[in-house]
């Protein structure tokens, strides 16, 4: 059996060029880039009733965050707006801004029930509570 490790380009000369020159690049002022859909991290946790989804959003407004649900899938997605400036006076020295989105679907092995489905988004983390949609057993279809 051949197996094969891939390494990434992009993953060496990061790597390369922070170890070579760490102070050559400009940085953004406030350290953080844009979140890459990868970096949105999640925690789902079950119980007999619900699921309970923890995702990290930090720096993003409320208003912001976008919760989809469609049976058993659930998209999140973000929008990220970091404005960073430094002024003397009137003259602006140095301003930066980030604009993007960042967003991440997975799917849950029950359909969720939309309408008591919660979000809260509290210090960075939101939070969801999606009940599981119940069919109820036994129950009798009318044939039309």
């Amino acid at each position: 059996m051949n197996t094969h490790t891939l390494m990434t380009r992009s993953g060496l000369l990061d790597d390369f060029f922070k170890d070579v020159a760490p102070g050559f690049f400009v940085k953004p002022l406030h350290g953080d880039p844009l979140p890459a859909p990868s970096q949105m991290k999640i925690d789902v946790k079950e119980t007999d009733a619900n699921y309970t989804v923890m995702a990290e959003v930090p720096g993003v407004s409320k208003e912001d965050i976008h919760v989809n649900i469609d049976g058993n899938v659930v998209s999140l997605s973000a929008e990220v707006r970091q404005t960073d400036t430094e002024t003397k006076g009137e003259k602006v020295l140095r301003s930066e801004r980030y604009y993007g989105s960042v967003a991440r679907s997975f799917q849950l092995p029950v359909e969720i029930d939309n309408e008591a489905a919660r979000a809260r988004y509290e210090n960075g983390v939101l939070v969801l509570t999606l009940p599981k949609k119940v069919n109820k057993p036994g129950q009798r279809l009318t044939v039309e």
